[in-house]
């Protein structure tokens, strides 16, 4: 059988989505990775993220760009979706938000390394735009991960009203 057959997606392809707007990280699936000796990353860009102020209650919308380096295990990207489709009614600031992503995809995956940037919309005249990263201990990505950091946003993009 097809490798890639027996895989246990439930959402690719699945014609009666369910969207859930309360945080759920059970949405999340993986698939094998065909590529695990070779390191590549793989980005995704989200546009239409939306999570609420946990004090106001407000909508606060913002891109999201995560990258990551697969190991064994890679994020279907459908189920990826819904589940960042399920921050729509959790309330937590920005920063929260951003690590709390970064924390499920670690442990689903186990990748070499990822990244997340989230960048928001302003709210109250400001915006603000949470990095975080991470590499595997004990291997090479540790000290791209600490590289990266120390040098995130060195030269960052103008901000014209975005």
């Amino acid at each position: 059988m097809n490798e890639r057959k027996s895989e246990k997606l439930t959402l690719l392809g699945n014609k009666n989505t369910q969207y859930v707007f309360d945080y759920d990280p059970n949405l999340l699936e993986t698939f094998q990775n065909q590529h695990p000796e070779r390191d590549y990353f793989v980005k995704f860009n989200f546009p239409e993220f939306t999570s609420l102020c946990p004090i106001t209650h407000q909508p606060d919308f913002a891109t999201l760009h995560i990258s990551y380096v697969p190991s064994e295990r890679m994020v279907e990207s459908k189920s990826l979706k819904l589940y960042l489709f399920s921050y729509r009614n959790h309330g937590d600031f920005h920063e929260d938000c951003v690590n709390k992503i970064a924390d499920d995809l670690i442990q689903l995956m186990d990748p070499k390394y990822l990244e997340i940037w989230g960048k928001f919309l302003p709210r109250g005249g400001i915006s603000i735009d949470p990095y975080v990263n991470y590499g595997k201990k004990g291997t090479s990505w540790a000290q791209v991960a600490f590289d990266r950091l120390t040098r995130h946003d060195l030269y960052p993009e103008p901000i014209d009203n975005r």
